[in-house]
């Protein structure tokens, strides 16, 4: 049967299909550009995509089984025997004298820039393993903070218990290590008598020591508010309550200021008997 005596049983049922598929589609587009245009709505965004799509899949799938001519094709294809002429040429030009086989010196120092080559490429992987230096999660928990490292101030001398005011808090830094940006904390004077929570760090005579990173976003707590022994982040207003144990109690900071154990040395000077109590800075460290 010819093409021209008529369409074959079924594919008027098909093109009805594959038409109701089609138009499916056009109207998960139509969907999706009306949903857009009027505010949009993320959910009804993507139901509207996935059916038109899927129409248009199904369309397109039913016009391929149904519509499109089957049965079996073939193509001769040319020998894949090389003519002798061609392959003389070959032969020629592999084991002639102009062959770059034949070019011992020029083989030589491709093989060595292409092993350099390869062994420069290792270096990369080999900064992914911890050969010289921790593995990056402990590098991130731990900070300088240790037993024995002195409190100083910026310009790197040692912190004096009478060196911290009652008033304000004070910034400090481990010795020799004023640079690293998960470092900063603040030693500032409470009254111990008001402590609703003990100190993480405990306290030396009321002085309290806290990391200086909001555990929020990692902005400098750089407000204290002396009344009520608070610290105040200014980036988002996360409100640290100094008097229960740096806990938040508003803006947006889930986690308590990490503390920081201290002691006084022989010498006089406040020294860390450790690191901070939690991570500092952004509160994911608080995430399982």
């Amino acid at each position: 049967m010819s093409r021209t005596d008529g369409p074959r049983p079924g594919e008027r049922t098909a093109s009805r299909v594959i038409g109701v598929a089609f138009s499916t589609s056009a109207l998960g587009a139509a969907g999706f550009a009306t949903v857009y245009a009027t505010g949009g709505q993320t959910q009804l965004e993507g139901l509207c995509l996935a059916v038109a799509f899927a129409g248009l899949a199904a369309g397109l799938g039913v016009w391929s089984r149904r519509l499109l001519p089957t049965g079996g094709y073939v193509e001769e294809h040319e020998p894949f025997d090389s003519p002798p002429a061609e392959r003389h040429l070959a032969d020629e030009a592999l084991l002639g004298p102009e062959s770059p086989a034949r070019r011992g010196g020029l083989l030589a120092m491709l093989t060595l820039a292409l092993g350099a080559l390869g062994g420069a490429a290792l270096f990369p992987l080999r900064s992914l393993l911890p050969f010289d230096h921790g593995r990056p999660v402990h590098e991130l928990r731990t900070t300088p903070w240790a037993a024995g490292v002195r409190l100083v101030r910026s310009d790197g001398t040692p912190v004096r218990p009478d060196d911290v005011p009652g008033g304000t808090m004070l910034p400090v830094f481990p010795e020799g290590h004023r640079n690293r940006g998960d470092v900063p904390a603040f030693a500032v004077r409470l009254d111990p008598a008001r402590f609703t929570v003990p100190p993480p760090g405990g306290d030396v005579g009321g002085i309290v020591v806290y990391s200086l990173l909001c555990t929020h976003a990692g902005c400098p707590v750089a407000v204290y508010i002396q009344e009520t022994a608070r610290m105040l982040c200014p980036c988002h207003q996360s409100n640290f309550n100094l008097l229960a144990g740096a806990r938040p109690i508003a803006g947006p900071a889930a986690r308590p200021l990490p503390g920081l154990p201290i002691t006084v040395d022989a010498a006089g000077f406040l020294t860390a008997t450790g690191d901070f109590t939690a991570p500092p800075g952004p509160g994911f460290w608080s995430l399982k």
